[in-house]
């Protein structure tokens, strides 16, 4: 059994011919994952309605040798997904190998952005940008403490491309005020990575009750928003550092409006254009704005007519 892989995804494989009531089990450890597979076989086989060999069956189908086994692997899962960055440090103190702390976590930020485009099937992007540049309603963003300032970048971009782009910031009273007016016409972007965040997961799941699609982003471990989720794309975080990158979350931000670029540029084109008028009018970069004076002085070097 590969480490890496979690027990969330192999219940969830493709290739996994599960008997009906095989099927009861994994149903009943995806509604209360990971808690339910730390409890005993006796207590898993009694809430699924079967038998405890079929717990023992379902277990061998996923790989493991045994029910001991399948704990060992949860928790691991929990330990790594709940650690906190004081644990981190302790854990996980930078290791030069020869370069310097900098250029260490440099070169492991590289390697995570790297895998993250091995983790991500090109139909993901294809899909995230229909639901968010083909939203009859709003889209909307948001983020965790650190996240929703991906979210912002990604937001920024958006309004380049789409009117009713909407960034949430930090939730307070009014912002969760918002649920009232969701529904299926509009798509929520949210960005979710270990320690997933209470108020962002009640949120989506607040919006999937109106029928909103949701576009998750999240780390290998999964959001519990990915339950509700219409696409998930996810990335490594684990870096030399104590704390976790969101180098890859950047890099799939990038290469999502990449993608709408390639895919809309005709619908998006019109509102860009007008924009640059409306920026250039305003002299909003310096480029812009020394554009805008050289033109001035041009016009008042003119001698009259």
């Amino acid at each position: 059994m590969d480490s890496t892989t979690r027990i969330r995804d192999l219940l969830k494989g493709r290739d996994l011919d599960l008997t009906r009531s095989e099927r009861k089990i994994a149903q009943v450890l995806l509604a209360g994952y990971p808690v339910v597979g730390l409890s005993t076989i006796a207590v898993l086989a009694k809430r699924a309605g079967v038998s405890n060999p079929t717990v023992i069956r379902l277990v061998g189908k996923l790989g493991f040798d045994g029910y001991a086994a399948f704990q060992m692997q949860l928790l691991g899962e929990v330990e790594a997904g709940m650690r906190s960055p004081l644990m981190m440090m302790e854990a996980k103190r930078p290791v030069s190998k020869g370069h310097s702390v900098a250029e260490s976590y440099t070169r492991s930020a590289a390697r995570a952005v790297e895998a993250a485009a091995g983790m991500t099937l090109p139909q993901n992007f294809e899909r995230a940008t229909e639901l968010i540049m083909d939203a009859r309603g709003s889209v909307l963003l948001l983020g965790g403490r650190f996240t929703r300032y991906v979210s912002g970048m990604l937001a920024a971009h958006l309004l380049q491309f789409r009117p009713n782009v909407l960034s949430l910031g930090p939730l307070s009273a009014e912002s969760c005020d918002a649920v009232l007016d969701l529904s299926r016409r509009d798509t929520l972007v949210v960005f979710d990575h270990r320690r997933y965040q209470a108020d962002v997961i009640r949120f989506a799941e607040q919006a999937a009750r109106r029928n909103v699609q949701i576009v998750l982003f999240t780390d290998t471990w999964r959001s519990p928003i990915a339950d509700k989720a219409s696409v998930v794309i996810v990335s490594p975080v684990e870096v030399d550092s104590p704390y976790d990158t969101l180098a890859p979350a950047v890099a799939q931000v990038e290469a999502l409006v990449a993608h709408i670029v390639a895919r809309k540029s005709r619908t998006a084109r019109g509102r860009v254009q007008e924009l640059d008028r409306i920026r250039d009018e305003n002299a909003v970069t310096v480029n812009t704005a020394r554009q805008s004076a050289s033109g001035k002085d041009r016009n008042r070097a003119k001698p009259p007519s």
